[in-house]
């Protein structure tokens, strides 16, 4: 499969939303900003900045639309941010972004925890936020979470997560980002989903968001990979993880990822050294060590 692998791969940052929406403490606007213009100048293209929740229920993304503001709208950058109801996509819209992000889960226990809704009610309020969102000439993408396994219900059938992604690319998302929520996928198993997705979707249409919970996530990725896939999110230091998903570590980290893929000859369009820099800034921000491998190791000093 070797012989298929693309010329460029697409990166998506969700470090400043999904990696900081669970840190217990505070992180500062200040501090926000410095790891997003970090971010910024690595090269990535693609950055998901904050959420449009209520503050009740996630009090570190609080800043939302104080960060957009800060962060302004860089040349070739695209910034997003999620947005659970016409609510959030209204103080989107009104922050001047264009693209927000829409996100449920494909067991019904995770969504109701993480969304206090079930799947259905999820799907109807986004059947109104998406074309209003389009309307208002915002692209959305949509996240269906727990695809390899959830915490409470086990193992989720492929067919009903296949089923929720084609829901909600048919309302007008362009893209649906599939989740290993809490990093229980192994090899084998992302290439049978893999087979599921890619058999009736477009990959243009289709990400993976791994976590690596049991060290898993760069072997599913290049798996995903050599399988067709060519859009993958990630986080700076391995930062995040899931609040509703008791055990789910950090997500895969973006050196790690764009360590691998540069090593493989393929392009990502980031500056692999300033991007290991700003995960310097977001270790600093949260004020603790962050388990990215390439993180803590560094680029190799190769003698030739």
């Amino acid at each position: 499969m070797l012989d298929k692998l693309p010329e460029r791969v697409s990166v998506y940052e969700v470090s400043a939303r999904d990696g900081l929406q669970n840190e217990a403490r505070p992180v500062p606007l200040d501090a926000k900003i410095r790891l997003v213009r970090a971010l910024i100048e690595s090269g990535l293209q693609r950055i998901e900045l904050t959420s449009f929740v209520s503050p009740k229920w996630v009090p570190q993304l609080a800043d939302a639309t104080d960060l957009v503001a800060a962060i302004g709208q860089p040349e070739g950058v695209t910034l997003s941010a999620l947005c659970p109801n016409t609510k959030g996509f209204e103080r989107a819209s009104d922050a001047g972004l264009q693209e927000i992000a829409v996100f449920l889960s494909s067991s019904e226990t995770h969504n109701k925890k993480n969304t206090n809704k079930s799947i259905e009610q999820s799907l109807r309020v986004f059947a109104e936020v998406v074309p209003a969102a389009k309307q208002a000439n915002m692209r959305v993408r949509a996240y269906v979470s727990t695809v390899w396994g959830c915490p409470y219900e086990g193992e989720i059938d492929s067919a009903r997560s296949l089923q929720i992604t084609k829901e909600l690319l048919d309302m007008g998302c362009y893209q649906v980002s599939l989740g290993d929520t809490i990093g229980v996928g192994t090899p084998l198993q992302t290439r049978r989903i893999s087979d599921v997705f890619l058999n009736e979707l477009d990959q243009e249409r289709l990400a993976l968001h791994l976590h690596d919970t049991r060290g898993t996530a760069l072997a599913n990725a290049l798996v995903g990979l050599q399988m067709g896939f060519r859009h993958f999110d990630a986080s700076v230091g391995g930062l995040g993880g899931c609040p509703y998903a008791p055990g789910a570590a950090g997500n895969l980290a973006t050196e790690d990822l764009v360590f691998m893929l540069h090593g493989m000859g393929i392009e990502t369009g980031v500056d692999l050294p300033k991007l290991i820099e700003a995960g310097r800034v977001a270790e600093a921000v949260v004020g603790r060590r962050l388990p990215g491998k390439v993180h803590q190791a560094g680029l190799p000093a190769l003698r030739t």
